[in-house]
This record gives C-alpha cells, structure tokens and sequence, in this order.
C-alpha cells in the first residue's frame, strides 16, 4: 500500500489539511472520511484506522477541521460542532470529485465527539451510505453533567460564564483545558490520567496537538445532542463501537442511543475489558476495532 498522500480540502472559504490513504490498484474504489474527536489533530488515533480501511480496499481520508492542526480558521482550537459536520460534507464533496473512488459508495467514520458527529452525518446527507461510530458523544450535557458530578460542573460553569463576559467586554476568547491538570482544576472532561496518555500522544504520534479549546467550544457541547437524529438513520447502516468500562464518553448513553436506530441495519461492538482511553493506549485493541470498521464498511458501501 502507497504512503498517504498529503492532500488540501476547501471547506467554505478556508482550507483543511488532509491525509488520502489509497488501496492499490486504480479503482474507483469505495471511501471513508475520518476526523477526530475533543481537540484532535488528525494524527490523533485515525491513521491506523485509515490504514486498515486502505488495505481492505477502502480509500481513507483524515481531515484536520479548520481552525486545527494543519487547517487554516481563527480562532485556533474552535470547536464547533456544525461547522466540523460541515468540514465532513465538504470532505465528502472532495471525494466524490476524485476519479479513483467511487461518489456512490461513500462513508463516514469519527471517534468521541465525531462519534457523535457521524451520526448525524449520516441521518442528514444522503450521500453518506455507511457510517462508524466509535465511543461516542451522545449528548454534552448528559455527558459532563456524568463526569463532573455536581461540584465540579458549577466550578466549569462558572468559568465559562467568565470567560462569555471577558469575550463580550474585549473580545478576547478564553481557553479552557482538554483535561484539567488535576482533579478539581478547570478542565473540559474532568480527566488527569486523560491528560497523561494525550502528553504520551503528543510526544510519539501527534505533536500538533494542543489540549485546549474556547470556551465557547464548551458551552456547544453542552448544547449538543445526537438524539434528534437517531430515528432518521433508518436508512443508513450504522456500526456502534463502544468501551466496556468507557465513563469519559458513557457507554451506557451510548447503548440507549443505539436501541433509538430502528430498522435492522445496525450492529453494536463492544470491546471488553475496556476503558474510553483503551483506544488510544493499545495499538493492538485499536486495529481490532478497526478490522471491525473495515468490515462493516466493506460489506455496506
């Protein structure tokens, strides 16, 4: 298989940084956008994913969302939700121009927050014909209101209503950590040992990476549900991967997300014996999911 290749993907107006894993041979081949989770570079976990697609015959492309890692947007480490979903379109539409992959066959792939992405991706573009979703987000509020426990999300609301009056005064945003340096510290997901196996990340795989987002990335997250759109999946295969013991994402909402899809079209894979961050630390657990996405990508699209 050919190394990625280092590709640009518009996306209205600004310009993201992309990886475009080829199989051999000249196609067209089927095809599936990746992009990454809470304050991922593309680096981050997806190019095994991305390689084992490839070498199963389905052309991969990794995207940095704007305002992340090689992609251009002011302010850096902006998270919002509707226009990552939008950079995924716009990845779809780059494909879809490519003489080597096939625009019928098409899918979507995302982990964490994208997890949670994708399923909305593929309830409202049509062009999506498969997607997997892995240990994702359900819906933020749910989410941190889980993590934090009570003391802890007053201390993180307070900094963020702190943060929204500095922004409306100066202008200026406030940047609020991936995950707090230790327990009780402001931090997004309130995770000290998340924090550890991201520095190791950071060291060996993903030195764009930087732990920090706006504020305001926070306060749409807190905003943000999937459940609307689960009913509309319908008509959209749907792979769900989950953490057995995952607590950072909540294996438990996602399970209750699942049961929402009707229709026969859906599979949920758990992975035993497991942690939401087992996915980042065991190279070894991390292929065996993505033979399972691979799988379920080739037999869908």
């Amino acid at each position: 298989m050919p190394e990625p290749q280092e590709v640009t993907v518009p996306s209205e107006g600004e310009r993201m940084s992309g990886l475009l894993y080829m199989p051999d041979g000249p196609g067209p081949h089927p095809a599936v956008v990746l992009a990454g989770g809470w304050c991922y570079v593309k680096e981050v976990a997806q190019p095994l994913f991305a390689e084992v697609f490839a070498q199963a015959g389905v052309a991969a492309l990794v995207i940095d969302y704007r305002h992340f890692g090689g992609s251009t947007g002011e302010p850096r480490r902006h998270i919002d939700p509707w226009r990552q979903i939008e950079d995924y379109r716009n990845a779809v539409s780059y494909l879809q121009a490519l003489d080597t992959v096939d625009e019928n066959r098409i899918g979507a792939w995302g982990i964490s927050y994208s997890g949670g992405h994708v399923l909305i991706l593929g309830a409202i573009d049509p062009r999506v014909r498969a997607v997997c979703s892995v240990v994702p987000v359900i819906d933020g509020w749910d989410n941190l209101r889980l993590s934090h426990g009570t003391v802890s999300l007053r201390v993180l609301q307070q900094a963020l209503d702190q943060a929204r009056a500095k922004l409306y005064r100066t202008g200026e945003h406030t940047y609020i950590d991936h995950q707090p340096v230790e327990l009780g510290a402001v931090g997004t997901f309130p995770f000290p040992a998340s924090r550890e196996t991201f520095a190791r990340i950071k060291a060996s795989e993903a030195p764009g990476y930087e732990g920090s987002a706006t504020a305001q990335s926070t306060e749409m997250l807190l905003a943000y549900s999937v459940r609307p759109f689960l009913t509309r999946l319908v008509s959209t295969p749907t792979l769900m991967c989950v953490a057995e013991g995952d607590d950072h994402t909540h294996w438990d909402l996602a399970a209750e997300a699942f049961e929402q899809i009707p229709g026969p079209r859906k599979k949920f894979h758990v992975v035993p014996r497991s942690t939401h961050l087992t996915l980042y630390e065991d190279v070894d657990v991390r292929r065996q999911t993505a033979a399972v996405a691979a799988e379920w990508f080739t037999e869908h699209l």
